[in-house]
């Protein structure tokens, strides 16, 4: 499928495909047989927001910001006023003048950040000379306000008017954010969650840093919100760690590692040599969490603290970007180009060697415990263990493909290095579609 109408896809960056998740050309529960090849830009394609049902935002290395519509792929209007790369992007919904606005706030290399109109193209407020690049922004609706993230953590209300700011000397900076309750706010700083609290008067706006998580090892690469009563982080070395939002104790601790065997030459000693695994992303529905970590996809239950399934190697390199989708499939993207869907099903894990790898299955504790070490239990052992099975490989990018946005029944939109975005398409709807409208213009034209 895809395949012949693609010519195939070699191997990407010097990466072998696997052929144990090679499934072949015939993939009857993969709905995605059209594509859409969208051109526009001309470097690294990293984000995509959606603005509404029809429309989506996609901006990159290149410093534009294109609107398209999904549906038919046309390229609505082009936000130019970057002078470098875009570095973080989302959509701002306002009410203004008893009518609801949407907006599109974007930050660059250049030291910017814009507020754009998605129906008109143009930049309606602008901020320079910022001291740092701003890294994530995140949208506070209840509140009426934004806030920005890079060494100094800022607040603003929708008019672009700095509220408050908070200095930081850390070289890395924020570099993720999630909303909190009772206005708070937790931010990743190298190794450190920082919560801050916000707080807002009619007479001024302030934000304090009132509690440093330090339990993580590594460089934390992930954050995000479960549910009201969960936060999750992640880190470069593997760990995975689930926190209570309200008073921000761990709530459960998994550290992923794997042991790979390795043969001395001259005895032929096994030896295990522990490989360390960095969460790149996550996405939850709010029960269930997965987990790119590495080459391999991890899925978590949140609410019995177990492991429901993984597989060790779900692409021939690093996943960039993943997603529960509400049929209880998972999708996910990588650097070797390729977006694959995947289907939980109670099946043993026939293609994984029982002694591959193990996940360290933790309790509930604070730092002095992770110190102390805990006992870890195979994989295979856990209860209730489901596999990931390969229904779909969507092939159609030359380079790392970075995100995607699901549209549901409209489509797939997936961004690359390659410059490219590309809407998949349901072959079967978009072929009912194109019959209607036939029978249609055949009606008003007295065809028929």
């Amino acid at each position: 499928m895809l395949r012949w109408i693609l010519g195939g896809r070699g191997s990407q960056g010097g990466f072998e495909k696997s052929a144990a998740l090679c499934i072949g050309e015939e993939q009857p529960k993969n709905r995605f047989t059209e594509l859409q090849v969208l051109k526009g830009h001309f470097d690294i394609v990293r984000f995509l927001v959606q603005i509404d049902d029809f429309r989506f935002a996609s901006a990159g290395d290149d410093g534009m910001v294109l609107v398209w519509n999904v549906e038919t792929g046309e390229r609505l209007v082009e936000l130019r006023g970057h002078t470098q790369q875009i570095t973080a992007m989302t959509t701002y919904a306002f009410i203004k003048g008893g009518r609801s606005h949407s907006a599109i706030i974007t930050a660059s290399s250049d030291r910017t950040l814009s507020l754009w109109d998605p129906d008109t193209g143009n930049r309606l407020q602008t901020v320079s000379d910022l001291q740092s690049s701003v890294k994530c922004v995140v949208v506070l609706d209840h509140l009426d306000v934004w806030l920005s993230g890079a060494n100094e953590l800022c607040v603003w209300n929708r008019d672009f008017q700095l509220q408050c700011k908070t200095v930081h000397h850390s070289d890395a900076g924020i570099t993720a954010m999630v909303s909190l309750s009772k206005n708070c706010i937790a931010a990743a700083m190298d190794k450190e969650i920082v919560i801050f609290k916000l707080n807002l008067s009619e007479v001024e706006t302030t934000i304090l840093a009132i509690r440093h998580l330090a339990d993580h090892q590594d460089t934390i690469r992930s954050l995000i919100t479960i549910n009201d009563e969960l936060f999750a982080s992640g880190s470069h070395i593997g760990e995975l760690i689930l926190w209570d939002a309200i008073d921000w104790t761990i709530q459960a601790y998994e550290h992923i590692l794997w042991e790979e065997p390795t043969v001395d030459s001259q005895s032929e000693i096994r030896m295990g040599q522990q490989s360390e695994m960095s969460i790149q992303h996550m996405h939850s529905d709010g029960e269930l969490l997965t987990a790119a970590v590495g080459s391999g996809l991890y899925v978590y239950h949140t609410v019995k603290k177990s492991i429901v399934a993984y597989r060790k190697v779900a692409h021939d390199s690093d996943i960039l970007h993943t997603m529960l989708l509400d049929n209880g499939r998972v999708m996910s993207c990588s650097e070797d180009g390729s977006i694959r869907i995947w289907e939980l099903q109670d099946l043993p894990l026939a293609a994984e060697p029982a002694s591959s790898g193990f996940f360290g299955m933790f309790g509930t504790f604070g730092r002095s415990g992770k110190q102390a070490g805990a006992p870890t239990k195979k994989l295979l052992e856990v209860s209730g263990l489901r596999s990931l099975e390969l229904i779909g490989d969507l092939i159609g990018h030359s380079g790392a493909v970075q995100m995607f946005v699901n549209f549901g029944v409209k489509g797939l939109v997936t961004c690359s290095a390659d410059h490219l975005l590309i809407v998949w398409k349901d072959g079967e709807r978009e072929s009912q579609l194109r019959s209607l409208a036939l029978f249609q213009k055949l009606e008003q034209s007295g065809g028929l």
